[in-house]
């Protein structure tokens, strides 16, 4: 027998937990389907700094504000800066605290035990939607099952299944990929390149190349390998010897501790091929269905927006449906605010990956950074 939910959220990402947090501070109940069998079955990613006006925005309306200082990284807003040699060219100490950091896994078991045990339909891998008119949806899972929904919310991601609803646009691969992987224990077992790294991020970019750091909570360095080379279809990440040899190729006259951050890795390498939206992707009303997060408006990592803007997407839709009971004028209101804002933060993210893996690409990153800490102060 199939389910009706008013509302029906897919996907348990930051996003989508936000909304269903907010909408439950509200005492309105919806229905979370994900395709995840449990919350611990793969680790979420590493370090996420979360924005003052979005992220931080977002916990505040959802009540989790006081939670989410006590979780967050001490020291983990620090930066460097190195050219492949290994000279460390600005160091800064992470200034006053208003981008904190914190483990993305922490923060998503935070927004979960926030919610009722039974918001999450855990192990629901969404198939198949279709409009039923009326602005009804019906929701399919791989197992069978169905359900209905007033309003229907696509918080799925990159490949969502809920976007074809209302747009044709598919994501486009963006020339860069990243190859990721960790230093377990840095400072005991890898103390050289811990100190290059740092407490917090580090970037070291050169020849159209990166190495993107980041020190977790566990002690662990957590390196995004950044090029023009599609690894996907170069690397056999089985052969963990092999696919390590093949990416230090491409570093082959990089400093000894940078080029340790690949060759020391205890684990696998995992490769992930960096896909991207159209900048202002946008869609036409479509009755009782809307889009938040990737799903809406999938970019490039290298603005620090991604999970900052789908938490404020989540929020801002649990907002609207509060504030007008009626669900096309609360979707109509969502919309008109989320167009502009993520064509905007996309523009940001399209715009610095052309400048940190184009010519010049530390200088004008160290130019940039400059900036913004003598606009901040």
């Amino acid at each position: 027998m199939s389910e009706h939910h008013r509302i029906a959220i897919v996907g348990a990402g930051l996003g989508g937990l936000v909304l269903a947090r907010v909408l439950h501070v509200h005492g309105i109940a919806t229905a979370v389907y994900e395709l995840d069998t449990s919350p611990t079955v793969r680790n979420q990613g590493g370090m996420l700094d979360i924005h003052v006006e979005s992220g931080q925005a977002a916990l505040r309306a959802a009540g989790l504000f006081d939670e989410f200082r006590a979780l967050v990284h001490p020291g983990g807003e620090a930066m460097h800066i190195v050219d492949k040699h290994g000279a460390i060219r600005v160091t800064d100490s992470g200034g006053d605290g208003d981008r904190p950091e914190i483990d993305r896994n922490d923060l998503r078991r935070m927004l979960l035990n926030s919610l009722p045990d039974s918001t999450i339909r855990w192990g629901a891998k969404v198939t198949g939607v279709r409009a039923l008119g009326a602005g009804r949806h019906e929701v399919t899972c791989a197992d069978g099952t169905t359900c209905t929904t007033d309003l229907l919310v696509g918080a799925d991601g990159a490949w969502s299944k809920v976007r074809p609803l209302v747009s044709a646009a598919t994501p486009e691969y963006s020339g860069i990929s990243f190859v990721e992987c960790d230093l377990l224990d840095a400072a005991a077992e890898h103390p050289a390149t811990a100190e290059l790294t740092g407490d917090g991020a580090m970037f070291a970019l050169a020849d159209g190349k990166g190495l993107l750091t980041h020190h977790e909570t566990d002690g662990s360095v957590h390196t995004y390998v950044a090029a023009a080379v599609d690894w996907a279809s170069q690397l056999d990440t089985s052969d963990t010897a092999g696919a390590k040899a093949a990416v230090l190729e491409h570093f082959h006259d990089w400093d000894a501790r940078l080029r340790a951050l690949i060759a020391d890795a205890e684990d696998p390498l995992v490769v992930r091929p960096i896909h991207t939206l159209p900048v202002g992707h946008r869609w036409d009303r479509v009755p009782g269905v809307t889009l938040l997060g990737d799903a809406a408006h999938l970019m490039s990592p290298f603005a620090g927006e991604g999970a900052n803007l789908a938490m404020l997407d989540g929020a801002e839709l649990a907002a609207a449906l509060v504030a007008d009971s009626d669900i096309e004028q609360a979707l109509a209101a969502y919309e008109m605010a989320l167009f502009p804002r993520s064509a905007a933060l996309a523009a940001e993210s399209a715009a610095n990956m052309t400048m940190m893996f184009g010519e010049d690409g530390l200088d004008r990153l160290i130019d940039m950074m400059s900036g913004h800490r003598e606009a901040v102060g």
